[in-house]
């Protein structure tokens, strides 16, 4: 699988948060024509949060191509993105069910789980993908971060993650199913206009290890994948233009990635015959930036 290099400068754009796919120049890869499965995940059922696009989409597709059964989350604002990626899953020839939902409302985790295992098709959930965030990177010290900005961050990154986990337990004691987070490489070199979401990166990072070791004796492997600076709807609708214009610059590789180069990261984690011995790991896809 090989992917078009992304050139940099990028145009300079901007799009009002959460972003769509359809405004983004160039348009991301998430893998529509490069992605080949081998069934590593077959039978199984997955519920990717923030599936509708980036990198989410790139894992669904991803793990329909090898086997699964794939529901997602989406915001009412990327209700088009989330129809879209609906789409390749079933092309895929797998179910599809896309779910609006705010993670962060009262009940949402257990709700969204138990309408999940309902109508999956499958009656069970064999893998959470904790994938949705919140960042906001359009300011420059401490006093532009107010305390909406900080609940938000918070409560999406870690506290829906710590919701939807307990929530999936019981189905996922029953396989035993895998939980995959999505982390980041801002947990080890954070931004410092992005203080609030690094360090709820970080914070993922050793939650991570934290449940691998809570819920090993349950046959539950618990592992995190930290992306570099990935090309999804996320950086033109949190970043100025001009840090748009020269994002990825800054790895060694001296580009940003594609969704499509992230999603192997998420199918290996989650395949019991490639991974069945691999919990509490965070694994890099970072473009050369050192994850510790």
């Amino acid at each position: 699988m090989t992917h078009d290099r992304l050139e940099t400068p990028f145009p300079p754009q901007q799009q009002d948060h959460p972003g769509l796919t359809d405004a983004m120049q160039p348009r991301p890869d998430h893998g529509e024509t490069s992605y080949r499965g081998t069934g590593r995940l077959a039978g199984r059922a997955a519920l990717i949060t923030g599936g509708d696009s980036g990198i989410g989409r790139a894992v669904a597709i991803a793990y329909a191509r090898e086997g699964a059964d794939v529901a997602l989350t989406h915001l009412p604002e990327e209700a088009d993105d989330a129809a879209e990626t609906v789409r390749w899953v079933e092309d895929a020839g797998r179910r599809a069910l896309a779910i609006e939902v705010d993670l962060r409302a009262p009940g949402a985790a257990e709700d969204l789980v138990a309408r999940v295992v309902a109508e999956s098709g499958l009656g069970r959930l064999d893998v959470l993908v904790n994938n949705a965030g919140y960042q906001w990177a359009r300011a420059e010290g401490l006093e532009d971060i107010d305390d909406e900005r900080i609940a938000r961050t918070l409560d999406t990154n870690l506290g829906a993650l710590l919701r939807l986990t307990r929530a999936a337990l019981p189905h996922l004691r029953e396989r035993p199913g895998c939980v995959v987070n999505c982390g980041s490489i801002q947990a080890y070199e954070p931004s410092s206009t992005l203080l609030d979401y690094a360090a709820t990166k970080a914070g993922i990072a050793n939650l991570t290890v934290s449940l691998a070791g809570l819920l090993g004796a349950d046959g539950i492997r618990v592992n995190c994948v930290a992306p570099g600076p990935i090309w999804t709807p996320l950086q033109p609708a949190t970043q100025t233009a001009e840090k748009v214009a020269r994002f990825g610059e800054n790895t060694p590789l001296g580009r940003a990635g594609q969704p499509a180069e992230v999603a192997p990261a998420f199918v290996f984690l989650a395949s019991p015959s490639d991974a069945s011995y691999v919990s509490g790991t965070v694994l890099g896809v970072t473009g050369g930036r050192g994850v510790f």
